[in-house]
Protein backbone atom coordinates (compact mmCIF):
# COMPACT_ATOMS: atom_id res chain seq x y z
CA UNK A 1 0.00 0.00 0.00
CA UNK A 2 1.32 3.22 -1.02
CA UNK A 3 0.07 6.77 -0.02
CA UNK A 4 1.48 10.32 0.06
CA UNK A 5 4.35 10.75 2.86
CA UNK A 6 3.00 13.09 5.53
CA UNK A 7 5.57 15.05 7.62
CA UNK A 8 4.49 16.73 11.06
CA UNK A 9 6.28 18.98 13.50
CA UNK A 10 5.56 17.45 16.98
CA UNK A 11 7.52 17.87 20.02
CA UNK A 12 8.96 16.12 22.08
CA UNK A 13 9.99 13.67 25.47
CA UNK A 14 12.53 15.15 27.24
CA UNK A 15 14.36 14.54 29.78
CA UNK A 16 14.80 11.77 31.84
CA UNK A 17 16.16 10.60 35.74
CA UNK A 18 20.16 10.03 35.37
CA UNK A 19 20.83 6.34 36.40
CA UNK A 20 23.75 5.57 35.72
CA UNK A 21 27.12 3.37 35.37
CA UNK A 22 29.96 5.11 36.51
CA UNK A 23 32.64 4.76 34.13
CA UNK A 24 36.86 4.57 33.69
CA UNK A 25 38.81 5.44 30.87
CA UNK A 26 41.63 5.00 29.24
CA UNK A 27 43.96 8.55 29.20
CA UNK A 28 45.35 10.17 25.99
CA UNK A 29 45.90 13.47 24.62
CA UNK A 30 45.50 12.75 20.63
CA UNK A 31 41.49 13.96 20.08
CA UNK A 32 38.93 10.89 20.41
CA UNK A 33 37.96 11.53 16.55
CA UNK A 34 40.52 11.54 14.50
CA UNK A 35 38.31 11.77 11.43
CA UNK A 36 38.81 15.10 9.92
CA UNK A 37 36.54 16.10 7.57
CA UNK A 38 33.52 14.82 5.90
CA UNK A 39 32.59 10.73 6.77
CA UNK A 40 34.63 8.74 8.54
CA UNK A 41 37.25 8.43 11.50
CA UNK A 42 35.92 7.80 14.92
CA UNK A 43 33.31 9.94 16.86
CA UNK A 44 33.97 9.08 21.28
CA UNK A 45 31.32 10.54 23.10
CA UNK A 46 30.70 11.21 27.36
CA UNK A 47 27.51 9.70 28.41
CA UNK A 48 25.62 9.62 31.35
CA UNK A 49 24.61 5.93 31.44
CA UNK A 50 24.80 2.97 29.35
CA UNK A 51 21.42 0.88 28.89
CA UNK A 52 21.63 -1.95 31.54
CA UNK A 53 18.99 -3.74 28.56
CA UNK A 54 19.41 -3.81 25.25
CA UNK A 55 15.44 -4.95 24.80
CA UNK A 56 13.99 -2.25 22.76
CA UNK A 57 11.29 -2.09 24.99
CA UNK A 58 13.48 -0.87 27.99
CA UNK A 59 14.93 2.58 25.94
CA UNK A 60 14.10 5.65 27.50
CA UNK A 61 14.03 9.44 26.71
CA UNK A 62 16.69 12.09 26.33
CA UNK A 63 20.29 10.92 27.01
CA UNK A 64 18.75 7.74 27.38
CA UNK A 65 17.31 7.30 24.15
CA UNK A 66 20.98 8.13 22.28
CA UNK A 67 22.51 4.67 22.76
CA UNK A 68 19.58 3.30 21.06
CA UNK A 69 20.00 5.48 18.11
CA UNK A 70 23.07 4.17 17.51
CA UNK A 71 22.45 0.78 16.89
CA UNK A 72 18.36 0.69 15.82
CA UNK A 73 15.94 2.17 13.29
CA UNK A 74 12.74 4.35 14.34
CA UNK A 75 9.69 4.08 12.45
CA UNK A 76 9.91 8.23 12.00
CA UNK A 77 12.31 10.60 12.09
CA UNK A 78 12.33 13.54 14.32
CA UNK A 79 14.58 16.22 12.69
CA UNK A 80 16.84 18.59 15.26
CA UNK A 81 13.98 21.15 14.50
CA UNK A 82 11.04 18.55 15.95
CA UNK A 83 9.86 18.24 12.41
CA UNK A 84 8.73 13.97 11.67
CA UNK A 85 10.61 12.63 8.84
CA UNK A 86 10.14 8.91 6.66
CA UNK A 87 12.86 6.27 8.28
CA UNK A 88 11.62 2.84 8.30
CA UNK A 89 8.24 4.35 7.67
CA UNK A 90 7.81 6.30 4.53
CA UNK A 91 4.26 7.85 4.45
CA UNK A 92 1.52 7.20 7.83
CA UNK A 93 -2.14 8.74 7.29
CA UNK A 94 -4.93 8.39 10.09
CA UNK A 95 -8.63 7.85 9.53
CA UNK A 96 -10.85 10.37 9.57
CA UNK A 97 -11.36 10.34 13.81
CA UNK A 98 -7.77 9.85 14.57
CA UNK A 99 -8.32 6.09 16.12
CA UNK A 100 -6.39 4.05 12.95
CA UNK A 101 -3.18 4.99 11.99
CA UNK A 102 -1.63 3.51 8.92
CA UNK A 103 1.90 3.09 7.97
CA UNK A 104 3.72 2.42 4.59
CA UNK A 105 6.75 1.05 5.45
CA UNK A 106 10.48 0.36 3.71
CA UNK A 107 11.18 -3.12 1.63
CA UNK A 108 15.05 -3.24 1.36
CA UNK A 109 15.79 -2.99 5.51
CA UNK A 110 17.27 -5.60 7.16
CA UNK A 111 18.01 -6.59 10.93
CA UNK A 112 21.62 -7.32 11.50
CA UNK A 113 21.39 -10.58 12.01
CA UNK A 114 19.83 -10.80 8.60
CA UNK A 115 16.38 -11.19 9.27
CA UNK A 116 14.12 -8.77 7.11
CA UNK A 117 11.95 -5.80 8.40
CA UNK A 118 8.67 -6.19 7.43
CA UNK A 119 4.71 -5.46 8.79
CA UNK A 120 4.90 -8.45 10.89
CA UNK A 121 8.20 -7.44 12.48
CA UNK A 122 6.94 -3.76 13.28
CA UNK A 123 3.69 -5.66 14.40
CA UNK A 124 6.24 -7.81 17.21
CA UNK A 125 8.04 -5.28 17.89
CA UNK A 126 5.13 -2.51 19.04
CA UNK A 127 3.49 -5.90 21.45
CA UNK A 128 6.61 -6.54 22.94
CA UNK A 129 6.79 -2.68 23.66
CA UNK A 130 3.65 -2.24 25.39
CA UNK A 131 3.96 -5.63 27.25
CA UNK A 132 7.96 -5.37 28.34
CA UNK A 133 7.05 -2.99 31.16
CA UNK A 134 9.49 -0.19 30.51
CA UNK A 135 10.01 3.01 31.33
CA UNK A 136 8.47 4.12 28.42
CA UNK A 137 5.63 1.80 28.19
CA UNK A 138 2.84 4.62 28.54
CA UNK A 139 4.27 5.90 25.21
CA UNK A 140 1.47 3.28 23.77
CA UNK A 141 -1.03 3.48 25.96
CA UNK A 142 -3.28 4.26 23.66
CA UNK A 143 -2.03 1.09 21.64
CA UNK A 144 -5.25 -0.95 20.84
CA UNK A 145 -4.47 -4.06 18.33
CA UNK A 146 -1.81 -3.71 15.30
CA UNK A 147 -2.78 -4.99 12.10
CA UNK A 148 -0.31 -6.66 9.53
CA UNK A 149 -2.69 -5.23 6.12
CA UNK A 150 0.36 -6.45 4.08
CA UNK A 151 4.38 -7.42 4.16
CA UNK A 152 4.78 -3.46 4.04
CA UNK A 153 2.10 -1.91 5.57
CA UNK A 154 0.68 -1.86 9.35
CA UNK A 155 -2.39 -0.29 10.99
CA UNK A 156 -2.41 1.04 14.46
CA UNK A 157 -5.92 0.84 15.91
CA UNK A 158 -6.19 3.02 18.97
CA UNK A 159 -8.52 3.03 21.93
CA UNK A 160 -8.34 6.58 21.45
CA UNK A 161 -7.28 9.42 19.74
CA UNK A 162 -3.45 10.15 20.81
CA UNK A 163 -2.42 13.55 19.56
CA UNK A 164 1.73 12.42 20.67
CA UNK A 165 1.68 8.64 18.74
CA UNK A 166 3.32 10.03 15.77
CA UNK A 167 6.52 11.81 18.03
CA UNK A 168 6.38 8.70 20.09
CA UNK A 169 7.01 6.18 16.97
CA UNK A 170 10.09 8.70 16.44
CA UNK A 171 11.36 7.83 20.39
CA UNK A 172 11.71 4.99 22.30
CA UNK A 173 8.17 2.95 20.98
CA UNK A 174 9.40 3.17 17.34
CA UNK A 175 12.27 1.79 17.91
CA UNK A 176 12.75 -1.45 15.88
CA UNK A 177 14.38 -4.86 17.33
CA UNK A 178 15.04 -8.23 15.67
CA UNK A 179 11.84 -10.19 15.88
CA UNK A 180 13.70 -12.85 16.57
CA UNK A 181 15.92 -11.34 19.51
CA UNK A 182 13.13 -9.44 21.34
CA UNK A 183 12.50 -10.44 24.73
CA UNK A 184 15.64 -12.71 24.67
CA UNK A 185 18.00 -12.64 27.46
CA UNK A 186 20.73 -12.56 24.64
CA UNK A 187 19.30 -8.93 23.59
CA UNK A 188 20.13 -7.42 26.83
CA UNK A 189 23.71 -7.22 26.44
CA UNK A 190 24.09 -7.20 22.76
CA UNK A 191 21.49 -5.29 20.55
CA UNK A 192 20.21 -6.69 17.05
CA UNK A 193 18.53 -3.56 15.41
CA UNK A 194 18.33 -2.48 11.52
CA UNK A 195 20.13 1.17 12.60
CA UNK A 196 23.54 2.45 10.80
CA UNK A 197 26.32 0.61 13.39
CA UNK A 198 26.27 -2.87 14.97
CA UNK A 199 27.97 -3.08 18.41
CA UNK A 200 31.80 -5.00 18.28
CA UNK A 201 31.45 -7.05 21.34
CA UNK A 202 35.25 -7.96 21.55
CA UNK A 203 35.85 -4.17 22.14
CA UNK A 204 33.12 -3.17 24.16
CA UNK A 205 33.49 -3.00 27.96
CA UNK A 206 30.20 -2.41 29.85
CA UNK A 207 30.11 -0.13 32.16
CA UNK A 208 33.36 1.63 30.73
CA UNK A 209 33.11 1.47 27.20
CA UNK A 210 30.74 0.28 23.95
CA UNK A 211 32.16 0.22 20.69
CA UNK A 212 30.10 0.35 17.71
CA UNK A 213 31.29 0.01 13.92
CA UNK A 214 29.46 1.20 11.06
CA UNK A 215 27.21 -1.90 9.65
CA UNK A 216 27.89 -3.13 5.72
CA UNK A 217 25.14 -2.59 3.61
CA UNK A 218 23.07 -0.46 5.70
CA UNK A 219 19.74 1.06 3.28
CA UNK A 220 20.87 4.46 4.45
CA UNK A 221 24.69 5.18 4.18
CA UNK A 222 24.23 9.25 4.77
CA UNK A 223 23.60 8.24 8.18
CA UNK A 224 26.80 6.88 8.88
CA UNK A 225 28.49 9.53 9.00
CA UNK A 226 32.05 8.14 11.10
CA UNK A 227 33.23 4.37 10.76
CA UNK A 228 32.97 4.02 14.36
CA UNK A 229 31.37 5.35 17.65
CA UNK A 230 32.49 5.06 21.26
CA UNK A 231 30.26 5.65 24.20
CA UNK A 232 32.12 6.11 27.23
CA UNK A 233 29.90 6.51 30.55
CA UNK A 234 30.92 8.87 33.52
CA UNK A 235 28.28 9.28 35.97
CA UNK A 236 29.73 12.63 37.56
CA UNK A 237 29.39 15.34 36.04
CA UNK A 238 33.10 16.18 37.09
CA UNK A 239 34.34 13.11 35.16
CA UNK A 240 32.48 13.97 32.15
CA UNK A 241 33.80 17.41 32.47
CA UNK A 242 37.99 15.53 32.94
CA UNK A 243 37.18 13.26 30.17
CA UNK A 244 36.33 16.09 27.15
CA UNK A 245 39.45 18.10 28.79
CA UNK A 246 41.62 15.33 28.58
CA UNK A 247 40.53 14.59 25.38
CA UNK A 248 39.20 11.18 26.17
CA UNK A 249 35.95 12.25 24.87
CA UNK A 250 34.53 14.43 21.35
CA UNK A 251 31.28 15.94 23.69
CA UNK A 252 29.32 15.59 26.52
CA UNK A 253 27.14 17.24 28.78
CA UNK A 254 27.78 19.26 31.96
CA UNK A 255 25.86 21.32 33.93
CA UNK A 256 25.91 24.78 35.48
CA UNK A 257 29.39 24.44 37.83
CA UNK A 258 31.26 23.16 35.25
CA UNK A 259 29.91 25.81 32.55
CA UNK A 260 32.55 28.21 32.94
CA UNK A 261 35.57 25.84 33.35
CA UNK A 262 34.71 24.30 29.46
CA UNK A 263 33.98 27.52 28.51
CA UNK A 264 37.71 28.83 29.39
CA UNK A 265 39.38 25.54 27.93
CA UNK A 266 37.64 26.90 24.68
CA UNK A 267 35.17 24.46 24.02
CA UNK A 268 32.25 25.27 22.13
CA UNK A 269 28.78 24.84 23.53
CA UNK A 270 25.26 24.61 22.07
CA UNK A 271 23.35 27.94 22.44
CA UNK A 272 19.73 28.34 23.50
CA UNK A 273 19.78 24.49 24.34
CA UNK A 274 16.20 24.39 27.10
CA UNK A 275 14.45 21.17 27.86
CA UNK A 276 13.68 21.34 31.40
CA UNK A 277 11.62 23.27 33.49
CA UNK A 278 11.92 23.70 37.00
CA UNK A 279 9.38 25.05 39.88
CA UNK A 280 6.63 24.09 42.15
CA UNK A 281 3.48 21.60 41.11
CA UNK A 282 0.89 23.04 43.66
CA UNK A 283 -0.47 19.34 43.25
CA UNK A 284 -3.17 19.81 46.68
CA UNK A 285 -5.85 22.30 44.56
CA UNK A 286 -8.65 20.59 46.79
CA UNK A 287 -6.64 21.48 50.41
CA UNK A 288 -6.99 18.11 51.11
CA UNK A 289 -3.38 18.15 52.76
CA UNK A 290 -3.11 22.34 53.18
CA UNK A 291 -6.65 23.78 53.40
CA UNK A 292 -4.71 27.23 51.97
CA UNK A 293 -3.80 25.47 48.37
CA UNK A 294 -7.54 25.14 47.54
CA UNK A 295 -7.23 28.89 46.91
CA UNK A 296 -6.69 30.37 43.58
CA UNK A 297 -5.21 33.48 45.75
CA UNK A 298 -3.07 31.56 47.38
CA UNK A 299 -1.88 29.65 44.42
CA UNK A 300 -1.01 32.88 43.23
CA UNK A 301 0.60 34.67 46.29
CA UNK A 302 3.20 31.64 45.48
CA UNK A 303 3.63 32.93 42.49
CA UNK A 304 3.78 36.98 42.97
CA UNK A 305 6.34 35.55 46.23
CA UNK A 306 8.97 33.99 44.04
CA UNK A 307 11.76 36.59 42.67
CA UNK A 308 12.97 34.20 39.88
CA UNK A 309 15.68 36.34 37.98
CA UNK A 310 17.61 36.29 41.05
CA UNK A 311 17.01 32.51 42.05
CA UNK A 312 18.36 31.85 38.27
CA UNK A 313 20.97 34.05 39.03
CA UNK A 314 22.27 32.52 42.14
CA UNK A 315 21.32 28.61 41.60
CA UNK A 316 21.83 28.33 37.93
CA UNK A 317 24.56 31.18 37.29
CA UNK A 318 22.44 32.60 34.89
CA UNK A 319 22.15 29.48 32.72
CA UNK A 320 18.85 29.36 31.57
CA UNK A 321 15.46 31.98 31.75
CA UNK A 322 12.62 32.84 34.21
CA UNK A 323 9.37 31.52 33.05
CA UNK A 324 5.57 32.00 34.50
CA UNK A 325 4.21 28.87 32.48
CA UNK A 326 5.22 25.08 32.12
CA UNK A 327 4.58 25.07 28.25
CA UNK A 328 8.07 25.88 26.69
CA UNK A 329 8.46 27.68 23.26
CA UNK A 330 9.17 24.79 21.65
CA UNK A 331 6.04 23.13 22.49
CA UNK A 332 3.49 24.79 20.30
CA UNK A 333 1.42 25.78 23.12
CA UNK A 334 3.55 28.56 24.50
CA UNK A 335 2.02 32.37 24.66
CA UNK A 336 4.19 34.87 25.22
CA UNK A 337 2.24 37.10 26.79
CA UNK A 338 1.96 34.72 30.14
CA UNK A 339 5.78 35.35 30.71
CA UNK A 340 5.02 38.39 33.08
CA UNK A 341 1.87 36.79 34.54
CA UNK A 342 3.47 36.77 37.95
CA UNK A 343 6.34 39.44 38.22
CA UNK A 344 8.28 39.44 41.34
CA UNK A 345 5.35 41.12 44.29
CA UNK A 346 6.23 40.42 47.48
CA UNK A 347 3.41 43.01 48.65
CA UNK A 348 0.77 41.75 46.16
CA UNK A 349 1.70 38.13 47.34
CA UNK A 350 0.87 38.95 51.38
CA UNK A 351 -2.16 41.18 49.97
CA UNK A 352 -3.50 37.96 48.40
CA UNK A 353 -3.05 35.65 51.72
CA UNK A 354 -5.05 37.96 53.67
CA UNK A 355 -7.65 38.69 51.24
CA UNK A 356 -7.89 34.50 51.47
CA UNK A 357 -7.79 35.02 54.98
CA UNK A 358 -4.10 34.39 55.51
CA UNK A 359 -2.99 37.40 56.63
CA UNK A 360 -0.30 35.14 59.25
CA UNK A 361 0.59 33.11 56.40
CA UNK A 362 0.55 29.28 56.71
CA UNK A 363 2.79 25.41 56.63
CA UNK A 364 3.80 23.95 53.29
CA UNK A 365 4.95 20.64 53.55
CA UNK A 366 7.47 20.16 50.51
CA UNK A 367 9.45 16.99 50.13
CA UNK A 368 13.26 17.85 50.12
CA UNK A 369 13.95 15.84 47.17
CA UNK A 370 18.09 15.31 47.21
CA UNK A 371 20.05 16.87 44.63
CA UNK A 372 17.16 20.21 44.88
CA UNK A 373 18.71 20.95 48.50
CA UNK A 374 19.95 24.20 47.42
CA UNK A 375 16.86 25.72 45.27
CA UNK A 376 14.79 24.56 47.97
CA UNK A 377 16.80 26.72 50.22
CA UNK A 378 16.65 29.58 48.51
CA UNK A 379 12.58 28.85 47.60
CA UNK A 380 12.08 28.25 51.47
CA UNK A 381 13.45 31.64 52.48
CA UNK A 382 11.91 33.74 49.65
CA UNK A 383 8.13 31.83 50.71
CA UNK A 384 8.84 32.88 54.05
CA UNK A 385 9.26 36.58 53.48
CA UNK A 386 5.32 36.82 53.01
CA UNK A 387 4.59 34.55 56.03
CA UNK A 388 4.72 30.75 53.98
CA UNK A 389 6.62 28.38 56.35
CA UNK A 390 7.83 25.49 54.77
CA UNK A 391 8.02 22.05 56.31
CA UNK A 392 10.97 20.18 54.41
CA UNK A 393 10.44 16.47 54.91
CA UNK A 394 13.14 14.15 54.17
CA UNK A 395 12.16 11.76 51.23
CA UNK A 396 13.02 7.93 50.20
CA UNK A 397 14.38 7.70 46.42
CA UNK A 398 13.40 4.56 46.35
CA UNK A 399 9.20 5.31 46.99
CA UNK A 400 9.20 9.05 46.22
CA UNK A 401 7.39 8.39 43.02
CA UNK A 402 4.80 5.77 44.72
CA UNK A 403 4.73 7.93 47.61
CA UNK A 404 3.95 11.31 44.63
CA UNK A 405 1.37 8.96 42.63
CA UNK A 406 -0.26 8.16 46.58
CA UNK A 407 -0.56 11.83 46.98
CA UNK A 408 1.19 11.98 49.65
CA UNK A 409 2.63 15.61 48.97
CA UNK A 410 0.84 18.66 48.58
CA UNK A 411 3.31 20.24 45.88
CA UNK A 412 6.41 19.51 44.65
CA UNK A 413 9.55 21.31 43.86
CA UNK A 414 12.03 19.05 40.84
CA UNK A 415 12.70 19.33 37.32
CA UNK A 416 9.92 18.80 34.91
CA UNK A 417 10.17 17.64 31.06
CA UNK A 418 8.58 21.15 28.72
CA UNK A 419 7.76 19.03 25.71
CA UNK A 420 5.13 18.36 22.87
CA UNK A 421 1.13 19.70 24.44
CA UNK A 422 -0.38 16.42 24.65
CA UNK A 423 2.98 14.64 26.56
CA UNK A 424 3.10 17.56 29.22
CA UNK A 425 -0.98 17.61 29.58
CA UNK A 426 -0.60 14.12 30.53
CA UNK A 427 2.50 14.61 32.74
CA UNK A 428 1.21 17.74 34.61
CA UNK A 429 -2.06 18.51 33.89
CA UNK A 430 -4.87 15.37 33.31
CA UNK A 431 -6.56 13.23 35.69
CA UNK A 432 -4.46 10.63 34.86
CA UNK A 433 -0.74 12.70 35.29
CA UNK A 434 1.58 12.09 38.09
CA UNK A 435 1.83 15.24 38.94
CA UNK A 436 -1.98 15.53 39.69
CA UNK A 437 -2.36 12.61 41.88
CA UNK A 438 -5.26 14.72 43.49
CA UNK A 439 -6.90 13.86 40.10
CA UNK A 440 -8.41 17.96 40.21
CA UNK A 441 -10.30 19.13 37.37
CA UNK A 442 -13.18 21.67 36.46
CA UNK A 443 -15.46 21.12 33.10
CA UNK A 444 -14.53 23.79 31.77
CA UNK A 445 -10.54 22.52 31.74
CA UNK A 446 -11.93 18.59 30.96
CA UNK A 447 -13.52 20.92 27.85
CA UNK A 448 -9.86 21.67 26.57
CA UNK A 449 -8.36 18.97 27.25
CA UNK A 450 -10.73 17.14 24.98
CA UNK A 451 -10.59 19.62 22.34
CA UNK A 452 -6.41 19.34 22.18
CA UNK A 453 -7.04 14.96 21.89
CA UNK A 454 -9.41 15.21 19.29
CA UNK A 455 -7.88 18.15 17.61
CA UNK A 456 -5.26 16.70 15.46
CA UNK A 457 -3.27 18.49 13.27
CA UNK A 458 -4.92 21.94 15.73
CA UNK A 459 -3.68 19.75 18.93
CA UNK A 460 -0.83 22.25 19.66
CA UNK A 461 -2.53 25.90 19.37
CA UNK A 462 -5.63 24.33 21.22
CA UNK A 463 -3.46 23.59 23.91
CA UNK A 464 -2.67 27.22 24.39
CA UNK A 465 -6.32 27.80 26.07
CA UNK A 466 -4.78 24.56 28.64
CA UNK A 467 -1.93 26.38 29.12
CA UNK A 468 -3.50 29.96 29.89
CA UNK A 469 -6.22 27.99 32.15
CA UNK A 470 -3.44 26.70 34.53
CA UNK A 471 -1.49 29.76 34.47
CA UNK A 472 -4.71 31.82 35.80
CA UNK A 473 -5.46 29.26 38.66
CA UNK A 474 -1.68 29.10 39.46
CA UNK A 475 -1.61 25.55 39.07
CA UNK A 476 2.20 25.25 39.28
CA UNK A 477 4.69 27.98 40.51
CA UNK A 478 7.56 27.76 37.61
CA UNK A 479 10.76 29.32 38.55
CA UNK A 480 13.19 28.90 35.73
CA UNK A 481 14.12 27.22 32.09
CA UNK A 482 17.15 25.31 32.59
CA UNK A 483 20.15 25.33 30.32
CA UNK A 484 21.11 22.25 28.32
CA UNK A 485 25.10 22.50 29.26
CA UNK A 486 26.12 20.54 25.93
CA UNK A 487 29.76 21.15 24.61
CA UNK A 488 32.04 19.82 21.93
CA UNK A 489 35.35 20.52 20.70
CA UNK A 490 34.77 22.10 17.72
CA UNK A 491 37.82 21.76 15.83
CA UNK A 492 36.89 18.28 15.83
CA UNK A 493 32.97 17.50 15.51
CA UNK A 494 30.04 19.80 14.47
CA UNK A 495 27.16 19.58 16.99
CA UNK A 496 23.55 20.26 16.02
CA UNK A 497 21.35 20.79 19.04
CA UNK A 498 17.91 18.39 19.06
CA UNK A 499 14.93 20.29 20.13
CA UNK A 500 13.84 19.23 23.52
CA UNK A 501 15.63 16.58 24.54
CA UNK A 502 18.52 16.04 26.75
CA UNK A 503 21.19 15.64 24.75
CA UNK A 504 21.85 15.81 20.47
CA UNK A 505 20.11 13.05 18.73
CA UNK A 506 23.24 10.53 17.15
CA UNK A 507 22.55 11.86 13.22
CA UNK A 508 23.27 15.47 14.36
CA UNK A 509 27.42 14.58 14.88
CA UNK A 510 29.26 15.40 11.82
CA UNK A 511 33.22 15.08 11.98
CA UNK A 512 34.42 19.07 11.65
CA UNK A 513 36.31 20.47 8.38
Amino acid sequence: MKFTARVSALGALGVAAALAIAGCSAGGSTPANSGGSGHGGTLTLGIIAEPTSWDPSQAHVGHGLQPFQVTYDSLLLRGPDGTLQPMLATSWEYNDDNTALTLDLRDDVTFSDGAAFDAEAVKANLENFKSGNGRQASQLAALASVDVVDDDTVTLNLSQPDPALEFYLSQAAGLMGGPGSIGTESIISTPVGSGPYVMDTASSVPGSQLVFTAREGYWNPDLQKYDKIVLKSYQETTARLNAILSGQVDATILDAPTAAQAKSANLAQIEDYRVDWQGLVLMDRDGSIVPALADKRVRQAINYALDRDTLLDSILLGYGKSTDQVFGPDSGAYVDDLDGTYDYDPAKAKELLADAGYPDGFELPLPAIPGFETPLAALTQQLADVGIRVQSEPVSTSTFLADLAAGKFPAVYFNYFQGEPWVAINQLISTNALYNPFKTTTPELQQLIDAVQTGGAESSELAKKVNEYVTDEAWFAPVYRIDQIYVYKSDVVSVEKQIQSAVPAIYNYTPAG
